[in-house]
């Protein structure tokens, strides 16, 4: 009896996951479904600005509500594409 009520709850969950796949699907369709938008990346001007004013990463994180980790990523990211201009 257990057996059957644990493949009854299995098959149901199955097709809990499939409708929810098929509504975001259909989401992003409407273009009702993008995600969060960006935090960081959207300040990067002011936080190369910040650190080229001598401003520590610390304080450019608290300055901006973003996390200190965000603000090196903006750094790689301002040399990585420094670096791939030939």
């Amino acid at each position: 009896m257990l057996n059957l009520l644990g493949s009854v709850a299995q098959f149901e969950r199955e097709i809990m996951g499939e409708r929810q796949r098929e509504g975001i699907a259909k989401a992003k369709r409407d273009g009702k479904y993008l995600g969060r938008k960006p935090t960081a990346m959207a300040q990067a001007g002011k936080v190369r600005e910040m650190l080229a004013a001598g401003i520590s990463p610390g304080a450019v994180a608290a300055a901006l509500s973003i996390s200190r980790a965000s603000v090196y990523r903006v750094v790689a990211a301002s040399k990585a594409k420094i670096s791939a201009v030939p």
